[in-house]
């Protein structure tokens, strides 16, 4: 079933085409979404929400983005110091005082949210069930000693992301990271994600895909270096079947587990790309989006291996930010053409065994309705 539903401009047909090739060639089911000035351009659904390809793809139909949830987590430390109630340059012992254990009184707010606080793995947790314990894991990070001093280098924080700056929203707000989000971000847009979510939308829920040849027990790993050799990791590995769990759904780590579709993450991280404003609703000010596309550091990444452009939460493409996650779900913004560009699927494709370009080509689809 290649049909593709929903909203699209015709100047954007580009992107409906391009969804279809995809959901008839890699995808099982997937959505695709264009906002510009604040305001969808393109919603667009298609394929099917399980494995077997017996239940379709629908409007509302949910899946577990994994990083890409780290771009909604960034957007509510902004909101915050947009307030004035965070100061990206305070030290995070400033609003956690227990932080400051193991010599990391240095780390300030803006290297946590941009991978270079010098805490790339969580060193206590060795399932993943440890994860679902906040205060033990944030805990544990506490005490932690720094890989390296921050701010001099980079290293993705792909778990710790989430707990260091769910923790300083935790201490601001008093409320947990998700508790924020759906509060002062989604329900004023009317955005469908979640960062924990209820059992009344399980039954929306698109499990994911593992990659051809792989099972459930698939899990990330790091990138090899120029000497073929890998980062050594002993921490919990999230494997496929993991984030297909219920106790997952139900969890709030805010570097991965968010649920959404790519209507709602558009709609989410549009408001930076609009100068803070989506559909009338202000999240925050022109001034203080600026913080996601300026770049704080360029360079190696210690633990992807390569070269990387980081924000103050977000990774830096050329005139471009946002990220991705674990699969293949992406987006990105343009803060000089005000859009934003998401793509969301359930079949994950394995990238040390082949390029994943599918986020890639609906962005470049959504540019060509720009000229």
């Amino acid at each position: 079933m290649n049909d593709v539903e929903g909203l699209c401009e015709p100047r954007f047909e580009a992107v409906r085409e391009t969804l279809a090739d995809l959901l008839g060639k890699d995808d099982v089911g997937a959505s695709a979404a264009v906002c510009i000035d604040g305001e969808l351009v393109v919603d667009l659904w298609g394929g099917y929400a399980d494995a077997d390809r017996s239940i379709g793809w629908e409007r509302d139909t949910l899946t577990c983005v994994n990083s890409t949830t780290k771009n909604m987590t960034a957007l509510c430390a902004l909101i915050l110091a947009d307030r004035g109630l965070l100061d990206l340059s305070a030290p995070v012992a400033a609003y956690w005082p227990e932080f400051a254990a193991a010599g990391k009184e240095k780390v300030l707010v803006r290297h946590a949210l941009s991978h270079t606080a010098g805490l790339p793995d969580l060193t206590a947790p060795t399932k993943v069930e440890d994860l679902y314990d906040w205060e033990g894991v944030t805990a544990g990070l506490a005490a932690q000693a720094l890989e390296w001093e921050p701010g001099t280098a980079a290293g993705y924080h792909a778990l710790t992301f989430g707990f260091l700056v769910g923790e300083i929203v935790h201490r601001v707000t008093g409320r947990s990271l998700g508790e924020f989000f759906a509060e002062e971000v989604a329900q004023p847009l009317g955005a469908d994600f979640h960062i924990g979510l209820s059992a009344v939308d399980d039954h929306r829920v698109a499990p994911l895909i593992p990659p051809p040849s792989s099972t459930d027990e698939y899990a990330p790993s790091a990138p090899p270096g120029p000497d073929g050799r890998r980062r050594e990791y002993t921490g919990a590995a999230v494997r496929v079947r993991d984030v297909n769990s219920v106790d997952w759904r139900r969890a709030q780590i805010p570097a991965v587990s968010g649920f959404g579709n790519a209507r709602s993450v558009a709609l989410v991280q549009s408001a930076l790309a609009n100068r803070g404003s989506v559909g009338g609703v202000r999240l925050l000010s022109p001034r203080g989006c600026e913080p996601a596309w300026e770049e704080t550091f360029s360079g190696e990444d210690r633990v992807l291996r390569t070269p990387m452009s980081w924000t103050v939460g977000f990774a830096k493409f050329g005139n471009t930010f946002g990220w991705g996650g674990w699969g293949g779900s992406l987006v990105a913004s343009d803060p000089d053409s005000r859009m934003t560009v998401a793509y969301v699927m359930n079949q994950m494709i394995d990238r040390e065994r082949r390029e994943d370009d599918r986020g890639m080509e609906i962005i470049m689809a959504a540019y060509s309705g720009l000229r």
